[in-house]
């Protein structure tokens, strides 16, 4: 059942199928080798920044002196942000900007930035998985495994990104989408809830 939460979690964080209109666009000029190579590169991308925020991502905060506390809080209100802009069926403002999507219509190679970072795996995802991380080995091992689906996942969506489009269309998508915006709204929620209680009892 904690398997199957963290999965949801990250599924609805992260929104391959979300994604699908971004990755046609950003493809647009790729022939079909290089799409299936861009699509490989992120699910590979994805599963690497998830594996190394679980591994490592507890380090980088004790580095800079940020308590799991501080981030449930803090990572509970961004998360909520882009939860009201899933709502809306529109992409995150910590995703991604204009800039950077017309930046990587120059770039030859754009399957890492911006498309797996930070369009799939934003600051958002990083805060999430580090506060899973921060629940033992045993939740770090489900992150892994929940990190390696979803990179299957990725893989599977951006291949099919086209019939995918054709058959749910744009409004099936953002029905998709908004249904995992509430997901990660009650989310948000019970991290800044821990993150409060947490300060409280200290």
């Amino acid at each position: 059942m904690e398997f199957a939460k963290i999965f949801i979690t990250l599924a609805a964080l992260i929104n391959p199928f979300g994604a699908i209109p971004a990755f046609i666009g950003l493809t647009q000029g790729q022939s079909s080798l290089e799409r299936r190579r861009t699509a490989r590169t992120a699910a590979l991308a994805t599963v690497l920044v998830i594996t190394v925020t679980a591994l490592a991502g507890q380090y980088i905060l004790a580095g800079f002196g940020i308590t799991v506390p501080s981030l449930q809080v803090g990572g509970g209100v961004l998360l909520f942000i882009v939860a009201i802009s899933m709502f809306n069926a529109q992409p995150a403002p910590s995703r991604t900007t204009p800039e950077e999507t017309d930046e990587a219509a120059e770039r030859a190679n754009i399957a890492v930035v911006p498309l797996t970072i930070p369009l799939l795996t934003g600051p958002g995802t990083v805060s999430t998985v580090i506060i899973y991380a921060d629940q033992g080995t045993r939740t770090v091992l489900m992150l892994l495994g929940a990190g390696l689906v979803m990179g299957v996942v990725v893989w599977f969506a951006f291949n099919l990104a086209g019939p995918i489009s054709r058959l749910a269309g744009r409004t099936g998508l953002n029905i998709m989408t908004r249904l995992m915006g509430l997901v990660l709204a009650a989310l948000a929620v019970e991290f800044i809830a821990a993150g409060i209680r947490a300060y409280v009892n200290a």
